[in-house]
C-alpha cells in the first residue's frame, strides 16, 4: 500500500502495531496480515485453469478470449488444459446431446476438487434454438452442477470474461482451510 488514501483488499488488514518498540514506518506500509483462508482463496481464484469442452460455434468464441483484444491471461485462466485431472474449469460451449452426456458427465467426474463449470451459450443452458428436439439435452445442469452461466447465442467473449470474474468471486467467498467438506 503505497498511498494511504487507497483501501486494502477485501479480507487483508495492515498491520496495525501497537508496542511500545518503535516500527519504522516504512515497514507499517508493507506488512499484511490476512488470514490463511484469504490468502489460499486469493491464490486459486487468481490461477484458474480451464478445460474447454467445445460443442459448436460457442467454442470459437471462447478462442477469441485469448486473443490480445480480449486478453484472457489477466484473469490467471490462459493455461488451458484438455486434461481434465489437471483442470480446474470445465467451459462447456456448445450445443450438448444426449449422446454426449455421458461423456461429459464422466469428463466431470474425472476433474479433481475442487472443480467449477461455466455453462457458456444459450444451447448449453436450455438448449438452444433445438429445445425440445430428441437429441438436445434441455440444459447442462440437467447432469452436471453449473456455478456460472454466461448466456448469449453465441456469448460475445467479453462476457465470459465476466463470467470468469462472477467465479473467482464465487471462489474467493468459500470457506476452504479447516473444511473437512470444502474439496467434496
Amino acid at each position: 500500500m503505497a498511498d494511504n488514501n487507497e483501501r486494502p483488499a477485501r479480507g487483508v488488514l495492515p498491520l496495525q502495531l501497537e508496542s511500545s518498540v518503535p516500527v519504522p514506518e516504512e515497514m507499517r506500509q508493507n506488512v499484511l496480515v490476512t488470514s490463511l483462508n484469504t490468502l489460499v482463496n486469493w491464490a486459486r481464484s487468481n490461477s484458474i485453469w480451464p478445460f474447454p469442452l467445445g460443442t459448436a460455434c460457442c467454442a470459437i468464441e471462447f478462442m477469441a478470449v485469448g486473443a490480445p483484444r480480449f486478453d484472457i491471461s489477466r484473469f490467471g485462466a490462459e493455461v488451458v488444459r484438455f486434461s481434465p485431472r489437471q483442470a480446474d474449469v470445465m467451459l462447456v460451449a456448445g450445443t450438448v446431446t444426449t449422446r454426449m452426456a455421458p461423456a461429459v458427465r464422466r469428463i466431470y467426474d474425472q476433474m479433481a476438487n475442487p472443480k467449477y463449470v461455466i455453462a457458456m451459450g444459450v444451447c448449453t443452458i436450455s438448449g438452444g434454438p433445438f429445445q425440445g428436439s430428441y437429441s438436445t439435452v434441455p440444459g447442462i445442469d440437467n447432469f452436471v452442477p453449473v456455478d456460472v452461466h454466461v448466456p448469449g447465442c453465441p456469448p460475445r467473449p467479453d462476457a465470459l470474461l465476466y463470467g470468469i470474474m462472477r467465479l473467482q468471486e464465487k471462489i474467493k467467498r468459500q470457506q476452504t482451510v479447516g473444511n473437512p467438506n470444502a474439496y467434496k
